[in-house]
């Protein structure tokens, strides 16, 4: 926001320079040396900053990666996940203004360096929990089982029966020395204190290329920086997928001991372990910012054409270069004054104020989608958080990344205006909008869980309806709380070994296998064996058919909705005049983070919660986190809620596009003053104005606070 502010302070320093720059010209100067150190010192500032670039876009994904496992391992509500995952946000906008006004003016690298150093103890201290809570005990119902000898045989009904009231006393005494109910707080503070050490990294950065290289050059550096960026969550997801297939406290416990697989839904990969691989990144990051300068040399090109400048103008500009004195003492209140009138005039601005809600509407239903879009892929399709992971950094942001590099090169070949760009964006969007609606026929059905969605006998119940307690399993004292799901060999799944009537089980941690079930009798039509192993049964060939269908669905929507993100960024500037560009960006990226980037993961989980069948419960007896949701009901309110946000927007779009051809072509001579195609010159001649008049208006000069 302060990318205008910064040079003309630059360029007001060079101008009481020139004279002595246009002597030195005519003779023996050493420009070759100079040259030559500040095209080294900027590959070095563009290398860190593409480091730095792909650091923080890993530590971002590494948070989305990781928040199934977050909500798992601290018991938390989907809407509280979401307001953790929603604090980086927060703590972006904390200092925004203040680091984009005052950042400028001081050492930028080192600004760069202490934001990315920030970062790096916000990693450090999201995975600090993990070091201080213990080892992760999983809900089940048969501990006593899993210590017991490998040759020995054991009964879940009696087990209940001897063990039911003092396991409760010993978990209730247990939960008033628990100290990891409200862990999950170090977390929230780590990822919102990575959102302020993100936040001059972007806008410095930016502005330090740009006052120090070629003009020519700096769309070329920032088309670096974003290909470089594209990698961080590409790795992020492949990180987050490997984290997710090792254990919470590998090292510290024996696999063989372990009773649940990546499948289930109470398994808890090493999350934290991404975040310290994250900080390291980020602290790495930091470091080559600390040894460069202040500012570089401007290429020698640009030096000389600043002094064929001063030349051509007229008499007064020695009277100019007594401006930035007289600019120097400005009062808060005048700027005060002048920062409302040009907010005014932004937020005035009709056709800005329709694509802003717009984009509003948008953006809620985008950060809703993605922040749960792994949890969604696990509970519909029955996969686990690794692959999930796995499969979005592989098949969704490749086409995302290809998407909006093709859509930047149709704008470049058929040399799109700001219409004809508000009218592809609309179009790709829409067909994006269309696509996704498939994903509504592409589900899968409940899982068949008896007592809940299905009955003993294997027929569909209400949810309202169910109950898990039957004749085959009255001889048994079973706990109703407790999710240790078991696969009976007739396809149904029972919430515990207990509930399915089991009398005996053999093996050990993951090879036990329950026999004698007395419910899988009152199965329909069932003769076989009335045995069962641990975990819910897998979904059906229907629902691994229709997850390719699923993943076919995203690639193409994802492509077509990335080809419209280069014209939409275009016509957030587009559409107000010049000298507003930096006010209007930087506001449009405030209100997003406040009105959707914050709130939609909220919101959400909310929303998904409802969902929930089967709560999970802690040591402590209260309600942890879910264990099963509705399927068909998780879809109509994930993709549904989605749907509804987006569909408005083509509404509001097609009153933002009204408005924009109505201004740009009954008025043929604003589009110049507002930036069409042909309006960099005239952007030139703008800048040579506020250099050279310090008398032009205060909003001007102030629109970039």
């Amino acid at each position: 926001m302060t990318v205008e502010t910064k040079p003309s302070n630059v360029n007001d320093s060079n101008q009481e320079a020139e004279p002595d720059q246009l002597l030195d010209d005519e003779g023996n100067k050493n420009p070759p040396v100079k040259k030559t150190s500040s095209s080294t010192g900027l590959k070095v500032f563009l290398a860190a900053l593409s480091f730095s670039y792909f650091s923080k876009a890993l530590c971002g994904t590494i948070m989305k990666s990781s928040i199934t496992q977050i909500e798992r391992r601290f018991d938390l509500t989907s809407s509280l996940a979401g307001f953790v995952d929603g604090s980086f946000e927060l703590g972006n906008l904390l200092v925004m203004a203040f680091v984009s006004y005052f950042g400028a003016k001081l050492h930028r690298p080192r600004v760069i360096a202490v934001g990315s150093f920030a970062m790096a103890l916000g990693c450090f201290l999201s995975a600090m929990p993990h070091f201080f809570m213990g080892y992760y005990k999983y809900e089940t119902a048969s501990h006593s089982a899993a210590s017991a000898s490998l040759n020995s045989s054991t009964n879940p009904c009696s087990l209940h029966q001897d063990v039911n009231d003092t396991v409760l006393e010993v978990s209730r005494a247990g939960c008033e020395k628990e100290p990891s109910s409200y862990m999950w707080i170090y977390i929230l503070l780590g990822n919102m204190l990575r959102g302020i050490g993100e936040t001059p990294i972007t806008p410095l950065g930016i502005s330090y290329l740009d006052d120090f290289a070629k003009e020519e050059n700096v769309p070329v550096y920032v088309a670096c920086l974003h290909t470089v960026a594209m990698m961080g969550p590409m790795f992020g997801f492949l990180l987050g997928s490997l984290c997710a297939k090792l254990y919470v406290d590998i090292g510290f416990v024996d696999p063989g001991s372990i009773t649940i697989t990546p499948q289930d839904s109470r398994w808890v990969g090493a999350w934290w372990l991404g975040f310290l691989i994250g900080g390291a990144a980020s602290f790495l990051s930091a470091i080559p910012f600390c040894f460069l300068p202040k500012s570089l040399k401007k290429p020698e090109e640009a030096k000389k054409d600043k002094a064929a400048h001063g030349l051509l103008e007229n008499t007064g500009a020695a009277g100019n270069k007594l401006s930035p004195e007289k600019t120097k003492p400005r009062k808060w209140s005048v700027m005060l004054k002048d920062f409302c009138n040009s907010l005014k005039k932004v937020l005035g601005n009709r056709m800005y104020f329709t694509f802003l809600c717009c984009s509003l509407l948008q953006f809620n239903s985008f950060i809703g989608f993605v922040t749960y879009k792994p949890k969604y892929m696990e509970q519909q399709y029955g996969q686990s958080t690794s692959k999930s992971n796995f499969l979005i950094g592989i098949t969704s942001l490749p086409p995302v990344g290809l998407g909006i590099f093709v859509g930047g090169l149709i704008m470049k070949k058929y040399k799109m205006g700001i219409i004809a760009a508000a009218k592809f964006s609309f179009i790709v969007s829409f067909l994006s909008y269309a696509i996704g609606l498939l994903h509504f026929f592409v589900g899968c059905d409940n899982l068949m869980v008896a007592g809940m969605t299905v009955s003993y006998e294997g027929n569909p119940i209400p949810y309202h309806n169910n109950s898990l307690f039957s004749e085959c399993n009255s001889h048994c004292k079973c706990a109703s709380n407790v999710w240790d799901p078991v696969c009976g060999a007739n396809g149904l799944t029972y919430v515990s070994a207990c509930l399915a009537g089991c009398d005996t089980s053999m093996g050990h941690g993951k090879s036990t296998v329950f026999h004698n079930c007395r419910c899988l009798e009152f199965s329909n039509s069932w003769t076989g064996n009335n045995s069962a192993t641990l975990g819910q049964c897998p979904k059906g060939d229907d629902c691994s058919r229709n997850f390719i269908y699923y993943t076919v669905i995203q690639i193409i929507g994802g492509f077509c909705y990335a080809l419209g993100v280069t014209p939409s960024y275009i016509l957030v500037y587009r559409c107000v005049q010049p000298e507003l560009k930096a006010l209007a960006v930087g506001l449009f990226t405030l209100l997003t983070r406040i009105l959707a980037g914050i709130p939609a993961p909220v919101y959400f989980g909310a929303a998904i919660d409802r969902t929930c069948l089967k709560w999970g419960s802690t040591s402590c007896g209260r309600r942890g986190a879910c264990r099963l949701y509705d399927s068909n009901a998780n879809r109509y309110v994930y993709l549904g809620l989605g749907a509804l946000l987006r569909g408005p927007s083509f509404l509001v779009a097609i009153i933002f596009y009204t408005l924009l051809k109505k201004h740009f072509q009954n008025k043929s001579s604003r589009p110049v003053e507002n930036g069409q195609e042909d309006a960099a010159p005239n952007k030139e001649d703008n800048c040579k104005v506020k250099e050279h008049l310090p008398g032009s208006s205060d909003a001007e000069n102030e629109s970039s606070i």
